[in-house]
């Protein structure tokens, strides 16, 4: 019997999959992955946070440029969806689209991840944030 160990094919293979959920329920809102992401960080941070941070925030977990982090928050701001400059506030409309995708997502991934022991998927979150933190490190060396 083989024995599956977590490598690089199997992690892409489930961010793939769920990049394409995350695509699916996103379709029409506007929002891409990157902007997701941008308004979540905004509103992990209670919905306002100082733009510096934010950026910062959104170069680190997207893995891109200050510069594309920027044009994000732009985007977001012409779109609607935030507000300031100094200080970034999602606005009424980014809080309830932030709040439909989530209740769209949640279901989708409730039910992916149905049957899979707590222990497993402790220990799978303990795992990856390791992986990701060790390749965040490399990251930083290159």
């Amino acid at each position: 019997m083989d024995t599956l160990t977590l490598n690089p094919q199997i992690v892409g293979q489930a961010e793939n999959a769920h990049g394409a959920i995350m695509n699916v329920v996103l379709a029409g809102t506007g929002l891409n992955r990157d902007r997701w992401v941008a308004l979540t960080l905004t509103m992990a941070a209670g919905g306002s946070t100082d733009r510096a941070g934010l950026v910062t925030r959104a170069t680190g977990a997207l893995k891109i440029t200050e510069e594309a982090a920027q044009a994000t928050l732009a985007e977001l701001t012409e779109a609607g969806l935030l507000a300031g400059t100094d200080q970034v506030t999602a606005t009424d409309a980014g809080r309830a689209l932030f709040a439909k995708v989530r209740g769209d997502i949640g279901p989708i991934i409730e039910r992916a991840y149905s049957g899979i022991p707590a222990e497993d998927l402790r220990t799978a979150a303990r795992v990856l944030t390791a992986v990701t933190a060790g390749l965040n490190r490399e990251l930083s060396a290159a």
